[in-house]
């Protein structure tokens, strides 16, 4: 138990002794889960390219590494907003918005992409709505400073 809990004092974004806000919770798995299926389809590229399924061996590689690249940024920023990092908030909102345009050609380009789309754009929505509270804002000290 850390002095500040046992003091009863509130805990800062440096000392997160306290409970977590269900907002920030919800925040960091949806991040979380939106960088592991980016890991994850990095991962897939790279099989396909040590299986021989794929076309140009090089665009393989680097799509494959890139896309694994990319899903640092969420994996990290759900890790920060897990353990109440002020940090955090811009990169999950930046995963957020940069998840838009993927929604966009998903739900255009119809058929089966259709509801993987929405489903995307729901979680990315509700994550975005999440970072945004200001439960959330106040949990991570966001918020203006006062002087």
């Amino acid at each position: 138990m850390s002095s500040a809990s046992s003091r009863g004092a509130t805990p800062t974004p440096e000392d997160p002794a306290g409970p977590r806000p269900a907002r920030v919770t919800v925040a960091a798995v949806l991040t979380a889960a939106e960088g592991v299926v980016v890991a994850g389809l990095g991962v897939a590229l790279l099989v396909a390219l040590a299986a021989g399924e794929s076309g140009s061996r090089r665009s393989a590689l680097f799509g494959g590494l890139t896309v694994l690249a990319l899903a640092v940024l969420p994996l990290a920023a759900a890790r920060g907003l897990w353990l109440l990092r002020r940090w955090s908030r811009g990169p999950a909102v930046m995963t957020q918005l940069m998840t838009v345009p993927v929604v966009w050609t998903m739900v255009a380009t119809g058929g089966v992409l259709l509801p993987l789309g929405a489903l995307l754009g729901a979680v990315a929505l509700t994550a975005l709505v999440m970072l945004l509270s200001p439960s959330t804002v106040e949990a991570l000290g966001v918020g203006p400073r006062e002087a």
